[in-house]
């Protein structure tokens, strides 16, 4: 079966409703232990069913926003979603009261406890308009950005298509391009402070309502961390501002240099070489075509994997007009099927974005078989360990897909993965700010995030754009919308990340080894001990992003990119 063949039916609230609440009943009830885990299993049967439809819909309403059935059925999630997360909620309440707890925790792990009760701390009946509302606002936000049309040079381009032309080789184009991407933003940007303040306003008091003083903490509950707290996100923050900036600064002089620039304009940010960027010589069938023969000889389990996600045909990967930007990764329950959406555009991103996704879907791949729903993933800091390891980890079937520019391509990656990290944190900065004080207009916000992105990112040159020069440019960026906090969760996973491109270099079989045996464990952990099993420093550590980034430099320093 493909995945065009999936059957999607819109599940019955009526009927999941008192199917789970029968269920939770017959737990509470129960006293034998067999009988606690087989309705443990009969619970979590329930969730994926409902969770197969969702990601469905997700899918094809990501692969098609205007797609009137997908549409409906979204709508329809965005209203029920509430009602299904306080069952969940219901289960969890149950699992922690039980009088069995000890014996569960042996047979379940003990993570399944700690998620409960972390997840209990986030909702409670009060407060389900609030979140009904908080899903239409990340559906309005998302559609508007799908259905960006961007005006340059007599065509209309979306927020994918229009890339390739911010890197092109001839400034003039760039620079116009450029401008009319954030033309576009800018004219959106009355919809977008709204959406973006509605939603600040409606965490905040979902916030006070379960008794926080701001939306910070139960941020943080919210995302499951468990083992780390604001404070040593801070810390690391701190070690960003200090280590990484000042290379990533000396690397955009570096490009400036290679570039023959006079200035270094914002729109020359994204054209690395004179002679011009490394992309893939082909198209998306060819990719995944080369990517076969990559998966092929990496491993026996990415070779299952991969021909897997082609058989099933669990790949849509082209950038088409209505078709929500960016890429994601999810699972399909009842088919055990990652999915991997994503936007190619003609540029070096595509194979970045694939290796990527390709390693989120391998982690939920290895792990599908764990039996229990919280397992299948683990949280989102330790999801992008598997992801941004993979591009590491690819790099020796590079050549497949850049041939005779595969340097180019190292190098690129590489500086880019370092030039990265400032923003990532300037990104989490913001967000603390922003929930920290509700109360600020967009004006203020705007200036705010100003103000950060000239500590991490100094060399940002907007040459007079008023919307970038008065604090716009946070407003292209989805996840500070739609997954509030989630992107710390990069910057944490690439200084692990790091660790294995180096150990790959120094051992592969052994950097291998520890990077499958992290996927097989799912989400039983939490994020700092999956860190310890895979055998890895905590990027919290004090040091390690020193001795990471003194490591990067030197073979930075090595390459001779005069000549590229």
């Amino acid at each position: 079966m493909t995945f065009s063949q999936y059957n999607y039916d819109r599940p019955s609230l009526t009927v999941l409703k008192a199917e789970f609440e029968q269920a939770i009943q017959d737990f509470k009830k129960a006293e034998s232990i067999h009988t606690l885990n087989e309705l443990i299993k009969k619970i979590d049967a329930l969730r994926k069913d409902y969770s197969t439809m969702y990601n469905l819909c997700l899918i094809r309403h990501s692969i098609d926003t205007n797609d009137a059935f997908y549409e409906a059925e979204n709508k329809y999630f965005d209203e029920i979603g509430p009602t299904y997360e306080e069952l969940n909620t219901n289960f969890y309440k149950a699992l922690v009261d039980s009088p069995f707890r000890n014996q569960l925790s042996e047979r379940w792990g003990e993570h399944l406890f700690t998620i409960a009760e972390l997840s209990l701390k986030t909702f409670e009946p009060s407060i389900m308009n609030l979140l009904k509302k908080e899903n239409e606002l990340k559906s309005a936000y998302n559609k508007e950005k799908a259905n960006a049309k961007i005006e340059f040079q007599n065509k209309q381009y979306n927020i994918s298509s229009i890339t390739p032309l911010l890197e092109d080789p001839n400034r003039s184009i760039r620079e116009g391009a450029f401008r009319a991407f954030w033309k576009y933003f800018d004219d959106a940007s009355v919809f977008n402070e709204k959406c973006f303040d509605d939603l600040v306003k409606t965490r905040h008091q979902m916030a006070l309502d379960l008794g926080y003083d701001n939306f910070i903490q139960m941020g943080y509950t919210r995302m499951l961390r468990s083992d780390y707290t604001p404070e040593m996100v801070a810390s690391f923050r701190k070690q960003i501002l200090d280590e990484v900036v000042p290379l990533a600064t000396e690397l955009y002089k570096r490009q400036q240099n290679r570039l023959g620039l006079d200035s270094f304009k914002i729109w020359d940010n994204d054209f690395k070489f004179k002679t011009g960027n490394p992309n893939p010589k082909g198209d998306s069938k060819w990719i995944v075509e080369k990517a076969g023969i990559m998966y092929d000889e990496l491993s026996k389990e990415t070779k299952e994997f991969f021909s897997f996600m082609q058989q099933e045909e669990l790949m849509d990967l082209d950038s088409r007009d209505g078709k929500s930007p960016g890429g994601y990764c999810t699972f399909i329950d009842q088919h055990k099927a990652p999915f991997i959406f994503s936007n190619f555009n003609g540029t070096r991103g595509d194979i970045d974005v694939l290796t990527h996704e390709a390693g989120h879907a391998f982690q939920v791949y290895s792990s599908r078989e764990l039996g229990l729903s919280e397992y299948l993933w683990p949280t989102y800091e330790a999801c992008e360990i598997h992801s941004m390891s993979m591009e590491f980890f690819t790099w020796p079937w590079m050549k497949l897909f850049f041939e005779e520019d595969v340097d180019k391509y190292f190098f690129a990656h590489l500086a880019g993965a370092i030039q990265f990290l400032p923003y990532g944190v300037a990104v989490d900065e913001f967000q603390h700010e922003v929930y920290l004080h509700p109360e600020m207009t967009t004006a203020e916000r705007n200036l705010c995030w100003r103000k950060i992105e000239k500590k991490y990112l100094p060399h940002r040159d907007y040459a007079g754009i008023k919307f970038l020069e008065d604090g716009g440019f946070w407003q292209k960026q989805s996840h500070i919308f739609s997954s509030p906090f989630y992107y710390i969760d990069y910057t944490l996973a690439q200084i692990c990340a790091f660790q294995f491109w180096k150990k790959d270099h120094e051992n592969h079989g052994q950097a291998w080894s520890d990077y499958v045996n992290l996927c097989q464990k799912g989400g039983q952990y939490s994020f700092l001990k999956l860190v310890e099993i895979a055998n890895l420093d905590s990027p919290f550590k004090e040091g390690v992003v020193h001795s990471l980034v003194v490591k990067i430099k030197e073979w930075l320093e090595k390459i001779d990119d005069s000549t590229f």
